[in-house]
């Protein structure tokens, strides 16, 4: 699903043109976040045009046409292939890590529910047990989960994320089933790749200011090292300073004028000055009008609008559209 916001109506207006039926086993296929994007793009919908909906159906009719399924099963046929090339033994070392330790439908399942929910749920449960299952989700979400936990077990499950290596194919396959119990069977070589210090960082960044600093200085108290590792790996709103005039200017065109404002409402004065410096004359005086006619604003709207940038920034960054300067130890303010 395209992530711009043409591209979001466009697939909206496809979906409505096929009936309830068939757009119901489009969604099946969708994550939770496409599912609720899609959604409001929808409810907000109200007239379109006969031609927009003429050319939207025409270009997906398009680009269905230059594509070709070769497989229906992809799973199945790397399980296939590899077992006949390698025979069992061999490709077993394989299969679990090109597939990212298979199956994770009961795990997945935590993603259409609300943080409280899934505090809720987990609340009882072992630290490492809850860093295993809080990779697999995404991280804004793991983040809201971790704010619904207490102070030392959030602090406890940050340090399990940062320091973990991957999850035994058995023992996923088991918390997927309980979602309370990890085991240490399999080979270690069959590993999936979640966690460690970059996830770990990217949730903190997530947790917003009052959190961020008490699950750094926790981990510190345990691991100076490893706490710095993860300050380096961060990047907070005011590290838009150590981007380049390009980048910014990038990172600038996918933001809204109405995020900035809010968003500036808790930046330094040396980062509202780079901002200006890097619009047009025109853009940069109506944002200076902008930012001093809006009243004041709540202190959560603005870390919102920080995160929501700072979204924009990583999936640039995630592209390699712009290169980060570096991490850095400033909290959100």
């Amino acid at each position: 699903m395209a992530d711009t916001d043409d591209g979001l109506q466009d697939a909206a207006i496809f979906l409505m043109s096929l009936g309830e039926e068939e757009a119901a086993e489009v969604f099946k296929h969708f994550s939770p976040k496409e599912v609720q994007r899609l959604g409001e793009a929808i409810a907000r919908m109200r007239v379109v045009p006969k031609e927009k909906v003429q050319s939207v159906i025409e270009r997906f009719t398009r680009e269905a046409q230059s594509q070709s399924l070769l497989v229906s099963d992809t799973d199945n046929y790397v399980r296939a292939v590899l077992r006949r090339a390698l025979g069992d033994d061999k490709a077993a070392l394989l299969i679990d890590r090109i597939l990212q330790g298979g199956d994770v439908s009961g795990i997945e399942s935590l993603k259409w529910m609300d943080p409280i929910s899934v505090a809720e749920l987990l609340r009882n449960e072992h630290p490492q047990i809850l860093a295993a299952i809080l990779v697999h989700l995404d991280q804004d979400h793991a983040a809201n989960i971790l704010k619904h936990f207490t102070e030392r077990t959030r602090n406890e499950v940050m340090l399990r994320i940062a320091t973990l290596e991957g999850i035994q194919p058995t023992a996923l396959k088991d918390l997927n089933e309980a979602l309370y119990q990890v085991l240490a069977g399999g080979d270690k070589i069959r590993k999936s790749s979640l966690g460690g210090i970059k996830t770990a960082a990217e949730i903190i960044n997530l947790l917003g200011a009052s959190l961020e600093a008490s699950v750094i200085d926790s981990i510190r108290e345990q691991d100076p090292d490893l706490a710095q590792k993860i300050m380096d790996k961060m990047f907070t709103f005011e590290d838009l300073l150590k981007l380049d005039n390009k980048s910014l200017q990038m990172v600038l065109k996918e933001v809204s004028s109405d995020q900035l404002v809010v968003a500036l409402k808790g930046a330094s004065q040396e980062l509202r000055e780079k901002i200006l410096s890097n619009m047009s004359s025109r853009a940069a005086e109506a944002l200076k009008e902008d930012l001093e006619s809006r009243g004041p604003v709540r202190l959560s709207e603005v870390e919102a609008q920080q995160k929501e940038i700072l979204k924009v920034v990583r999936r640039l960054a995630d592209e390699g559209q712009i290169v980060l300067g570096g991490g850095g130890d400033d909290a959100f303010v």
